[in-house]
């Protein structure tokens, strides 16, 4: 694994107002998911780690876990320079999935691209 990284006590980090007026067109569902995507791509670009997502996909190595406002993305994976890399994160959303309370996260292996297809990953 490359990094491990726990952030259960630091605030979430902010969306815009244009970002806000999105999410709220989506069913509660898509909307938690998406906000712990846009979640899961600042907080690994503010890692240091060298990394800059531009993409995450919850659900491309297994199902997206949720129980109420808690969700779990054990297969989660995310893309940075053209590559992409293993992820699998936590995340816990309130005021209707608009803001994180919590969310923790593991950064996994890069994934090679003979695998790509079968995980439905592109450029």
């Amino acid at each position: 694994m490359l990094a491990t990284v726990s952030a259960l006590v630091s605030p979430a980090h902010a969306i815009d107002g244009r970002i806000v007026r999105q999410l709220n067109a989506l069913d509660p569902q898509e909307r938690r998911e998406q906000r712990c995507d846009i979640e899961a791509m600042a907080r690994i670009a503010k890692a240091g780690e060298g990394f800059e997502p531009d993409k995450v996909i919850a659900y491309s190595r297994a199902d997206i876990e949720e129980n109420g406002d808690d969700l779990r993305a054990p297969g989660a994976v995310f893309r940075s320079a053209g590559d992409w890399y293993k992820l699998k994160y936590r995340c816990r959303t309130g005021d209707h999935g608009l803001s994180v309370l919590s969310f923790d996260y593991k950064i996994g292996d890069k994934i090679p691209r003979s695998d790509w297809d079968r995980l439905y990953l592109y450029d």
